[in-house]
């Protein structure tokens, strides 16, 4: 139980821009404005994350998997660009579809941290 309230109270004080640049950020937002623009291999790069250690990478996902449950599921890969900028658009239901296609290496239909790592490191 301490572990489980000491995982949440980290991921709410760690921030994106604590691992990335706020500028890098702000680039592969830019990079995917339009509608069906968004390609995650080329976002992973623009951002910065994919030169990231694996431990940052960790740290990303559990920012990123907003209902603590240990994986990132369809529902909020649409949330997955405003994670990164509040301003930013939802993913596009195609975009997200994909996006977890990419990642989802067991087609349990949701992201581990690994194999997110994985996705955001080869």
């Amino acid at each position: 139980m301490l572990y489980l309230q000491y995982c949440a109270s980290n991921r709410i004080n760690m921030s994106l821009t604590s691992i990335l640049s706020a500028e890098a950020i702000e680039n592969a937002i830019k990079d995917c404005q339009a509608p069906d623009s968004f390609c995650y291999k080329k976002f992973f790069q623009l951002c910065g994350l994919s030169k990231k250690s694996p431990k940052e990478v960790q740290d990303v996902f559990r920012i990123l998997d907003d209902d603590d449950s240990g994986y990132i599921e369809e529902e909020e890969l649409k949330f997955f660009l405003q994670k990164f900028s509040p301003g930013a658009r939802l993913l596009t239901e195609k975009e997200a579809k994909s996006l977890l296609s990419a990642g989802d290496d067991d087609s349990d239909g949701k992201i581990g941290v690994q194999e997110f790592q994985t996705m955001v490191l080869s």
